[in-house]
């Protein structure tokens, strides 16, 4: 028995998914009783969607952006047809349409590869974990990011030239806008924070940044320190609220995330029920992504469906605790320190760790501090950059405390 496929694009994963699906398409008849085959390709320059959609049993979505992958998943969900997609920003966007017009017609959507390329996030979120009250997703889940990162701390290159490698290893794109500045991770945990909580939590709710302010001053600082930098995306509960954001970060060396290297993807989940668990792997390439969506078909292909309920409503909160990391260069004279640490103090912000260095007729201080609200740190940080010795703004990182 044939599961026809119908495929919306066909560049580096689309390619990729055609090769994989031609390769264990039997093995995959051997294990669901049905054999999946493409009944045909869209492309911008072939293929009729109309026409494709009524010879197909699914929809598989690989042509990204918004318009018309939005148009043509809610047309093939609206027509009785399971739909499978890695876009990130539909979903981010359009999730709760797309999870109704599923809901209404009976079928499938599914959307594994959208977050973690082949970690399986969403199936670990959405199914394996359904049971367990989550209080807290947070990960590495950009690879673009963590590569960049990731070569600065191991060889002591510049943000620039560790871009310029990733983008000739294939790791960045030509503009790698969305990724560098956080927006593409903040998709992802906007979809990872609809599933675990069940609010609904769309792009424009994740406030985010990126890492193109970071320094190698910061991470060789950071090693002294015994820390590690990445690029967190962050869900959690917060009181009867949610807070969910992307922001740098440093770790130390014990948490799960610390070790995680290279284009490689991890995110660690929190619930009283498993304490903590952490999924990693590969978050980016054609074939790895590939994978992901096969996955997703197989799923597909078998019955019942398997969707987010209606969202709740959970307030966002956006003023959370947090400790930081702060470089800051000063005149070197007698008394900065103290006038640093009196601002601190009226703000509530206690000074965990200081190092401090003469530069000649200057200085640097960087200091780690314990958890505080953001806004009370963040309110001490502007006063500082207003001191008349201050020679630049503080650069301000926030720091994750936990080990497990």
């Amino acid at each position: 028995m044939r599961f026809r496929l119908g495929l919306l694009g066909h560049g580096t994963v689309g390619a990729a998914f055609h090769e994989l699906l031609e390769d264990r398409a039997e093995a995959v008849e051997a294990t669901v009783g049905m054999r999946p085959e493409l009944s045909g390709v869209l492309t911008r320059s072939r293929g009729d969607f109309a026409d494709l959609l009524e010879r197909s049993d699914l929809i598989v979505e690989l042509i990204g952006g918004l318009e018309p992958a939005r148009e043509y998943l809610l047309a093939a969900l609206r027509a009785g047809k399971h739909a499978v997609t890695a876009n990130k920003q539909v979903l981010s966007q359009h999730g709760e349409e797309l999870y109704e017009a599923a809901r209404e017609a009976g079928v499938q959507l599914r959307f594994e590869a959208a977050v973690g390329g082949v970690v399986p996030v969403i199936r670990v979120i959405h199914e394996t974990l359904a049971a367990a009250h989550i209080e807290r997703v947070h990960g590495i889940v950009n690879g673009t990011t963590n590569f960049i990162l990731s070569e600065m701390t191991r060889t002591g290159a510049s943000y620039d030239d560790a871009l310029a490698d990733a983008q000739r290893l294939g790791y960045a794109e030509a503009d790698p806008s969305e990724d560098v500045n956080g927006r593409d991770a903040a998709a992802k945990m906007a979809i990872v924070a609809r599933l675990a909580f069940g609010a609904a939590v769309s792009l424009d709710d994740v406030p985010y940044e990126g890492i193109e302010r970071v320094t190698g001053e910061d991470i060789e600082y950071a090693r002294e320190l015994g820390l590690a930098l990445k690029l967190v995306g962050s869900a959690e509960r917060v009181g009867g609220g949610l807070a969910v954001r992307v922001y740098p970060a440093f770790l130390y060396g014990e948490h799960p995330l610390a070790a995680v290297n290279g284009s490689f993807n991890a995110v660690t989940i929190e619930s009283p029920a498993i304490t903590e668990i952490t999924l990693s792997g590969p978050g980016a390439g054609g074939p790895q992504t590939a994978s992901a969506v096969l996955g997703d078909v197989i799923s597909a292909m078998i019955p019942p469906a398997t969707l987010p309920p209606p969202a709740i409503a959970l307030p966002l909160v956006t003023d959370v605790e947090s400790a930081f990391y702060m470089h800051v260069e000063v005149a070197d004279r007698p008394g900065v320190l103290a006038q640093v640490a009196e601002i601190l103090g009226l703000q509530g912000v206690s000074v965990k760790s200081v190092v401090q260095r003469g530069l000649g007729d200057n200085a640097r201080l960087v200091m780690v501090m314990h958890p505080v609200l953001e806004s009370r740190f963040d309110a001490a940080a502007g006063l500082i950059g207003r001191l008349d010795f201050v020679r630049s703004q503080p650069r301000v990182i926030r720091v994750i405390e936990e080990t497990f």
